[in-house]
């Protein structure tokens, strides 16, 4: 950890030493946002539901367009944009005593994810290159997550639906952590653009389309990937985990939240240690380890199903977030890494939007069947779907293999001994 800090240049340093704080904001309010629509604001359940969807549904739209204007404006600039309409949606949602209110602070909020996946990216990309860059994404994915994890204790200690100002308090406690983001923007990056720079010989650089990005293979096959990995990864943990674990394993919902806390846990444990074992190792083959480690956390969690209620289903819960855990700490320092280094400069902001929409639609696809399977009693079915996307994800990563290029793959990267100027 010393010897990556000290490679890191002091705009990668900047980024990385507040993502924690940053997220812990996003923590306070991920659990209780539906809580708060519902049982708080009293919209019923149902309309409660499809205003949680916008968030997802306007991200998606507006991730292709984030990504195009991320290399025509450069990330920061969008940046900006997207944090100040985050801040702007969660301030209003901490009032927001009307469905419509609600829905305009939800689209606000939806648009920030979607223009700032590809932006934050991309700005990443352009201030850490190399070895170094595939170490960042995954130490920053633990410093998410120990963000969002001490941010849901801190909210579920303190928010109560008797008194409905705390939930205002949290929300607004959401809206105040995307200051810090802002103030690094305007103050000690605002040097660090990330846009390409013009090209020497005066000429325009060519222009590149979604369609075209698609058509390389490598491209294609990562999508997919990524696709069915958010599918039956992160589409499950908000809406199949839970199902199974209340309606076939029968554990409480005690267990169920002690559960995304050993998740928490083990990914800020373990995320170091897993990048020094990958580091130099193809990133294919490190996703074909990851198939096999989910595929074995679904194997537990179906085995908790066998003794509904008891001892044993609580293990089989608790070990299917943790083992799950330990294939996440394999997948995020890997995709977007390999997605950047397939990319030009100026054609990273495309890049990372396509890696956002394929994961933003497996994770809306992913607990739309897994409701439709788990209410029709197919808990098996659905623990074999889970299963067979594993085995998919494997054999994608085998011919994935075949068509990028071993510096995208992980190979042949060395730390280099200066690091770009990251304002290009």
């Amino acid at each position: 950890m010393r010897a990556f800090w000290a490679a890191l240049p002091t705009e990668g340093r900047w980024l990385l030493s507040t993502v924690a704080v940053q997220t812990l904001g996003r923590g306070l309010t991920l659990p209780f946002t539906l809580i708060y629509l519902h049982e708080v604001r009293g919209f019923d359940l149902g309309l409660s539901g499809t205003l949680m969807a916008l968030i997802a549904v306007v991200a998606l739209a507006v991730t292709g367009p984030g990504g195009a204007l991320t290399d025509r404006y450069g990330a920061r600039a969008i940046l900006l944009f997207g944090i100040v309409a985050m801040i702007a949606g969660n301030v209003l949602l901490a009032f927001a005593t009307t469905p419509a209110v609600a829905a305009i602070a939800l689209i606000l909020i939806g648009l920030n994810f979607g223009v700032s996946w590809p932006a934050f990216n991309a700005l990443i990309a352009a201030v850490v290159t190399g070895e170094l860059r595939q170490q960042y994404y995954g130490i920053n994915f633990a410093l998410v997550n120990l963000g969002i994890g001490v941010g849901g204790i801190v909210g579920g200690l303190f928010a109560d639906v008797d008194r409905p100002g705390t939930f205002t308090m949290i929300f607004l406690g959401d809206a105040a952590s995307g200051l810090i983001p802002l103030a690094l923007l305007l103050g000690p990056l605002r040097h660090v653009h990330g846009r390409a720079a013009e090209p020497e010989d005066g000429s325009a650089r060519p222009t590149v389309s979604y369609l075209q990005i698609l058509r390389e293979p490598a491209v294609r096959w990562l999508t997919a990937l990524t696709f069915v990995a958010m599918f039956i990864g992160y589409g499950q943990l908000e809406a199949g985990m839970p199902g199974f674990s209340r309606q076939v394993a029968e554990v409480s919902t005690r267990t169920v939240g002690l559960a995304f806390a050993v998740n928490t846990a083990v990914i800020v444990l373990l995320q170091f240690t897993v990048l020094s074992k990958i580091s130099g190792r193809r990133r294919t083959r490190v996703m074909i380890v990851m198939a096999v480690i989910w595929a074995a956390a679904w194997g537990l969690l179906g085995a908790s199903g066998t003794a509904p209620g008891g001892a044993a289903a609580v293990a089989g819960v608790l070990g299917f977030m943790a083992v799950f855990a330990l294939g996440e700490t394999l997948l995020q320092p890997t995709v977007p890494a390999m997605s950047n280094d397939l990319a030009a400069d100026h054609t990273r902001g495309r890049y990372n939007a396509i890696s956002a929409g394929a994961f933003q639609g497996g994770a809306i696809a992913g607990p739309v069947v897994a409701g439709f399977l788990l209410e029709h009693d197919l808990s098996g079915v659905y623990i074999g779907l889970m299963v067979l996307g594993c085995v998919a994800i494997a054999g994608m990563a085998l011919v994935l293999e075949r068509h990028v290029p071993d510096t995208a793959n992980g190979r042949d990267l060395t730390v280099p001994a200066t690091q770009p100027d990251p304002t290009s």
